[in-house]
């Protein structure tokens, strides 16, 4: 993870802090921006690498992004929706791996 200080943005805003997400083929970007008005908001962005071309010396590399702007008026309302998501996927991964691992539990039918 990296951290900026009061690096230029986009649409005048300031980025205030942020931090990197490497994840396979996805970078996430976490930045802490603020307005013309000095208002602080959170502006999250999915960044994907995407190949065109069907054949490997003509593939061309694109970046794909999509953003999130989130403001301070809302942090509560989302921070809580995240984490019921969160631990919604917890749960059920939990559940189904639990079921999957007694499913493949080792059966053994022994005749003495």
């Amino acid at each position: 993870m990296e951290t900026n200080k009061k690096a230029a943005g986009e649409h005048g805003a300031d980025i205030l802090f942020s931090r990197t997400v490497k994840a396979g083929q996805r970078i996430y970007y976490i930045d802490v921006k603020q307005n013309r008005k000095g208002e602080m908001y959170l502006s999250i962005t999915e960044s994907k690498k995407m190949f065109s071309g069907e054949q490997p010396e003509q593939q061309q590399v694109s970046y794909e992004k999509h953003k999130i702007f989130l403001f301070r008026e809302d942090f509560a309302k989302f921070r809580e929706a995240f984490d019921e998501a969160i631990g919604f996927v917890g749960d059920e991964q939990g559940e189904a791996e639990a079921r999957r691992d007694s499913e493949e539990a080792i059966k053994l039918d022994l005749d003495f």
